[in-house]
């Protein structure tokens, strides 16, 4: 089933096509199910795609971009020269959890999470300038700093001296990065919440 776009619709998908190169050829073999399935794979992960093809016949084209809209339940967007645009919304996440794995024994192991990539923005001390972008790769056990260290937790201190539970912000935990230990309050540890999307 081809997904129906409005005028408008269409022309704001235009208008975001035009910045973008195509993501797949399709050659002189035509539409074969491997290409097919790389067009599909190309849908999940950016929803609006360039098709290049390879063939100087016009109707074969239009006949390309057809069977590509009405297999994958994808939008045609436009048709230009040897170029297909091709627009389909991601599927929605599924909102069911994985259970933890369970070894041999039967008991549930909670693990780490693995690395993730964040990205650090920094502002120039004077001002004048830019922030500073970076992007960096922090694993499981690392937390970054509000000012931007990044670091293995060592310890984390949940009470106070007399035994009595500390309050919440001023948890400390300990942070080793080089050859230092840094001590810092748990609330200022960033928390990320999903990947930065610039715009």
């Amino acid at each position: 089933m081809e997904l129906k776009l409005t005028p408008a619709e269409r022309a704001d998908l235009r208008a975001q096509a035009h910045a973008l190169n195509p993501v797949v050829m399709i050659g002189g073999d035509g539409l074969t199910p491997a290409v097919i399935r790389e067009i599909d794979a190309n849908l999940k992960a950016h929803e609006l795609i360039k098709i290049r093809v390879l063939g100087d016949d016009r109707e074969q084209r239009a006949a390309f971009m057809d069977r590509i809209c009405g297999a994958l339940d994808a939008a045609p967007v436009q048709h230009i020269g040897k170029l297909l645009v091709i627009w389909r919304p991601r599927p929605p996440k599924s909102a069911t959890k994985r259970a933890p794995s369970t070894p041999a024994t039967g008991t549930a192991t909670t693990r780490g999470r693995g690395p993730r990539e964040v990205m650090l923005i920094k502002p120039s001390r004077t001002g004048r300038r830019p922030p500073t972008r970076k992007m960096v790769t922090v694993l499981g056990n690392e937390r970054v700093t509000a000012g931007g260290l990044i670091g293995e937790v060592v310890h984390i201190k949940e009470t106070l001296k007399d035994g009595t539970p500390a309050p919440s912000m001023a948890d400390r935990v300990t942070i080793k990065s080089g050859e230092s230990k840094v001590v810092v309050e748990r609330g200022r540890i960033t928390r990320v919440s999903g990947p930065v999307v610039e715009g």
